[in-house]
């Protein structure tokens, strides 16, 4: 199990497009992984289509995109023309293959209530936000039977790529654009030089005067 903040795992694994040595893949970039239960499989194949469709997001953000899904690579290839029927997109991203089951086991991503023909335990839906740095900054595990919501997962996305250089937080439904939160670690003091935009305060019964918020930094 990788747990927030640790150096994600290097590993190779064969993918639909070769062999993919992942340090090397994820380079100096953010990433994001994405695990399926089984190739042709009705939710997975929402999902990876979903995925293509917002590919130019994701792009935009520079997070490089990666699946991996307990089947070989040939049943792979042959499952991406049956996404991009259903998408009408290309796919223009990997597909890392796991049969044996080696990574879903490594990286805690066993569903032990959801199993396959054989009486396997299904790989659940994980997703892995991996920083540049290499380090885990984000995953979230879904059962095998509920599809992810990737318009969420980019709005993730935007809060981490903004508190990991701003003395921000994002406050509940926060979207990019919207206000901020100044950390409590930040002194009054401080705000007002890193915050020209301006700090509101909202008051409370409490007194304290922990709730600040501030236009998003640039």
């Amino acid at each position: 199990m990788v747990n927030l903040g640790d150096i994600f795992p290097d590993f190779k694994a064969e993918s639909s497009d070769g062999p993919i040595q992942f340090h090397q893949f994820i380079e100096g970039t953010w990433a994001i992984m994405f695990s399926h239960p089984a190739d042709y499989t009705p939710v997975c194949t929402t999902e990876l289509g979903r995925v293509a469709q917002l590919a130019g997001e994701f792009k935009k953000r520079g997070v490089k995109m990666i699946a991996l899904s307990c089947d070989d690579v040939e049943s792979h290839k042959g499952w991406i023309k049956d996404i991009n029927a259903y998408s009408g997109e290309g796919f223009p991203y990997s597909i890392l293959a796991d049969p044996k089951r080696e990574l879903a086991v490594q990286l805690g991503m066993v569903d032990p209530d959801e199993k396959d023909a054989k009486g396997l335990p299904l790989t659940c839906r994980a997703v892995f936000i991996i920083g540049p740095d290499k380090k885990l900054k984000l995953s979230i595990l879904y059962p095998a039977t509920t599809g992810r919501n990737f318009n969420e997962i980019l709005r993730v996305i935007d809060s981490l790529q903004l508190t990991a250089t701003k003395k921000v937080a994002t406050p509940v439904d926060w979207k990019s654009g919207e206000d901020c939160m100044v950390l409590p670690s930040v002194s009054q003091e401080d705000a007002v030089k890193l915050f020209p935009k301006g700090v509101k305060v909202k008051e409370l019964p409490s007194g304290k005067q922990y709730l600040r918020y501030t236009p998003q930094p640039e």
